[in-house]
């Protein structure tokens, strides 16, 4: 019972800090400070604690160490539509994450155990910017927050000189939380006119299992090749919905899958002190097709995403100036997987093209990192078409930052 007690505490004060976290699709992109300055292409490096997200094999033969690293991110965008007179903002918020890795090294074998967050997805607009789309009602609040806590121990053995494999269990804790207008008004009068469209809100909660596994082999001193397969993982999430404006309630559930990513990469020392980096990750998005509530009493309703698969291509570049300072270059492209029909301002999804930059001092045991990341979208511009959720023009650009202090054992 108190070692229950004492995980329900630890995700609460991960919750506390972690369930804003705002991404493009399910999954944040670049996990750890390194990765994130070198674009995270990192699955053939992975040369640091964040390996157990990466490709856990690259956790055999490291430097035992524990590592601590907190990622701001922080959305700016808009959304308008010229017919309706809409020119809304998203909300420039930080979304602040804290991550923690410990990996342990005892001969072939490494042990690690990390608590981050991998994946989340979110906006929030300002009400009033919105009327247009609920008048003659309104204002109503805008913003959806959906986030994953991962509880992650892995291992990972040296089978070789050359080659590791490495496999890590994902604990995943979701949430999620909603707020926008009902979907249709309701008549509180009796007298079969419809004259209120209640504010709809919801959170909700719940726990799911996954793992990844993770290949490296070392060809040579200048070429390294990494593989990474991680399942999908289904979080079957409990809470409550209210109708705010009628008093109403009721309990409900849906499930959410954070889709399988299947990455390789290779990592190329042109000199001892130079690293260059390319992969290719590879997201299951079909997979998110609906989300589905269950509602106790209400019946069902639905988000249709109908996501698509899309692929990654990243680059990285690192440069060890001396033994105490290294700094690093990143690029990545990143594909939307949302099509336009079924586009959302409370799911935004663009084309992203990702830039980043990164360096890490060292002194004595300690290590201090820094990134920083500017995400450029791809405007789009849905047509007002039949079948099309939500025409106008959409544009979502992000700039995050990531500092990371590590201590080996």
């Amino acid at each position: 019972m108190k070692k229950v007690k004492l995980l329900k505490l630890s995700l609460l004060i991960f919750a506390v800090f972690a369930s804003s976290t705002f991404a493009n699709g399910l999954s944040l992109n670049s996990i750890g400070t390194r990765a994130l300055g070198m674009g995270g292409a990192f699955v053939g490096f992975a040369n640091d604690g964040t390996a157990l997200y990466w490709n856990p094999a690259g956790l055999a033969g490291q430097s035992s160490r524990i590592y601590v690293f907190m990622t701001d991110v922080i959305p700016s965008g808009y959304y308008k539509m010229d017919a309706a007179g809409i020119d809304a903002n998203i909300n420039s918020n930080h979304y602040i994450s804290p991550n923690l890795i410990a990996n342990y090294t005892k001969g072939k074998w490494a042990f690690a155990l990390g608590v981050y967050v991998p994946a989340g997805l979110g906006a929030e607009y300002n009400g009033k910017d919105l009327k247009n789309l609920t008048a003659p009602f309104g204002p109503y609040e805008w913003m959806s927050k959906l986030a994953v806590i991962n509880i992650s121990p892995g291992v990972a053995y040296k089978v070789s000189d050359k080659f590791s494999i490495g496999l890590a269990l994902n604990v995943y804790y979701g949430m999620f939380d909603l707020k926008r207008p009902n979907d249709t008004p309701m008549d509180t009068n009796g007298d079969g006119v419809p004259d209120v469209l209640p504010q709809y809100s919801e959170n909700s909660s719940g726990v799911g299992y996954g793992f990844t596994l993770g290949l490296k082999y070392d060809i040579n001193s200048k070429f390294s090749l990494g593989a990474t397969f991680r399942s999908s993982t289904k979080v079957t999430m409990d809470g409550t919905a209210e109708l705010t404006t009628v008093n109403m309630k009721d309990d409900f559930s849906r499930d959410v899958t954070w889709p399988m990513w299947i990455g390789g990469g290779i990592a190329f020392h042109p000199k001892t002190n130079m690293t260059i980096t390319v992969d290719a990750q590879y997201s299951n998005w079909s997979a998110l097709d609906k989300l589905t509530a269950k509602y106790d009493n209400w019946g069902n309703g639905e988000f249709v995403l109908n996501w698509e698969d899309a692929i990654q291509y990243r680059v990285g570049f690192e440069h060890a100036v001396s033994k105490a300072f290294v700094y690093r270059l990143g690029y990545y492209y990143d594909p939307a997987p949302a099509p336009d029909k079924t586009l959302n301002i409370l799911f935004p999804s663009s084309t992203n093209n990702a830039f980043s930059a990164g360096f890490t001092y060292s002194f004595g045991k300690i290590q201090i990192d820094a990134a920083g990341e500017y995400l450029m979208g791809a405007e789009r511009n849905v047509p007002a078409e039949p079948g099309y959720a939500m025409p106008g023009k959409h544009l979502l650009n992000v700039f995050s930052f990531s500092i990371g202090i590590g201590y080996k054992l």
